[in-house]
């Protein structure tokens, strides 16, 4: 049986991640802060599927919890074969709204987190010539918008690099953009979400059924939905002139309230 470590794993996308894997038979790491719904949920995942689920209580806003995470993806005893980077958050507010000091956590969890995680696992996994990682980023990454967008494009920029120098390892690495989705992430953000229509918003299950598919092809960028596939091929195609203004009028209407 196979290993997945995810952090962020007791809500939204991490959770369906957990959910789906456990399904099929992996073992899993389960890491987020909450250390009272970690052990619910890996005694639940246990219970269910049978399964060997490690609860890992980390802060990934800090030292400490990053390298905590670090070190159990560098265990070569009990190795890991998938990383799913899916721990993140939102700020409500525009650019010089949000504190300085938030805006340097959200890089922390987003990006130092990430290079770090991602090091320690492909390490590993090289040496073995085997493994998957899935940095979840957003399609927020590939439109000119405040400091989460530019995080989530810096995680699909690395990604995208780091796939092509591992290339023939046997190693795959993807970064997942997924839109709108159904989970705690808005609320927790303080965002309001009632002006978001109804057709924009994914199912996380369905979300993490396609992403490992295409993990499986070997993509390194996935977004998929159709509707979204839609929507980026029109961004590709809009100057960024005219797509900075497109995208600060959507995000006041769509984005944080």
């Amino acid at each position: 049986m196979t290993t997945a470590l995810i952090t962020g794993s007791t809500a939204g996308i991490g959770a369906a991640f957990a959910r789906r894997l456990a399904a099929q038979g992996h073992n899993l790491v389960l890491v987020a802060r909450d250390t009272k719904r970690l052990g619910e949920q890996a005694t639940e995942l246990h219970d269910r599927h049978g399964i060997e689920a490690e609860a890992l209580a980390a802060d990934l806003s800090t030292e400490e919890g990053i390298a905590a995470v670090e070190q159990r993806l560098g265990d070569r005893t009990h190795p890991v074969d998938l990383l799913v980077n899916n721990a993140g958050f939102g700020n409500k507010g525009r650019y010089l709204e949000v504190s300085m000091a938030d805006e340097l956590t959200m890089l922390k969890v987003h990006i130092e987190a990430v290079l770090r995680l991602t090091s320690a696992a492909t390490e590993s996994m090289r040496s073995r010539g085997r493994g998957g990682v899935i940095n979840v980023a957003s399609v927020a990454a590939f439109v000119p918008r405040g400091t989460y967008g530019a995080s989530k494009a810096w995680v699909v920029q690395f990604t995208q690099g780091a796939a092509r120098d591992l290339a023939g390892s046997g190693v795959r690495l993807m970064a997942l953009c997924p839109g709108f989705v159904r989970t705690e992430f808005h609320q927790r953000a303080g965002m309001g979400t009632d002006n978001i229509p109804g057709w924009m918003w994914l199912d996380a299950d369905k979300l993490v059924a396609a992403a490992l598919a295409d993990l499986a092809r070997g993509k390194t960028v996935s977004v998929p939905d159709p509707r979204y596939k839609a929507l980026m091929g029109v961004v590709k195609l809009t100057p960024r002139g005219l797509l900075g203004g497109v995208s600060s009028r959507t995000g006041r209407k769509y984005g944080p309230q």
